[in-house]
């Protein structure tokens, strides 16, 4: 399997639903097992599941970046700034995803929710290592390849 740029080794393909094959049940289970109650919430972007969801995002994994980064927004307490960055980074891989699919009325869609998210976060903040103004430009980025495609 190749290894994501100074990164978590990739799965051997990415997974497209309804185009390529999914991954073998319990792939990722190692990676989403480093998110546990005694992470802090302000430390969760040091665990292998969110090293690897930037990792497959980076590397255009966005099935897979959904897959590990569900268990750390699951670990994110109910309206705070790191269950909306989380969140935010899992809809934008989805819009990324619903891209590949050829689904751009859905990538709009999420896009707008991802803002959302944002929204609620502080703008000056570094929020699990990331910063707001970085994934909105992510956003911009993706919604300009929909205004391509």
């Amino acid at each position: 399997m190749p290894d994501a740029p100074d990164g978590p080794e990739l799965p051997p393909h990415v997974y497209v639903p309804g185009v390529t094959r999914r991954h073998p049940e319990g792939w990722f289970d190692r990676i989403k097992a480093s998110v546990t109650d005694e992470v802090a919430v302000t430390d969760l972007h040091h665990t292998a599941a969110w090293q690897a969801g930037r990792a497959y995002f980076d590397a255009g994994y966005y099935w897979e970046c959904h897959e590990v980064l569900e268990a750390v927004w699951m670990r994110t307490p109910e309206g705070s700034q790191e269950r909306d960055m989380t969140q935010a980074l899992i809809q934008l891989a989805n819009a990324r995803l619903k891209i590949t699919m050829q689904r751009p009325r859905a990538a709009w869609r999420l896009c707008n929710m991802v803002e959302g998210h944002l929204a609620r976060c502080d703008a000056t903040a570094r929020i699990l290592g990331l910063e707001v103004a970085e994934v909105r430009h992510w956003v911009v980025q993706t919604r300009k390849t929909l205004e391509t495609t």
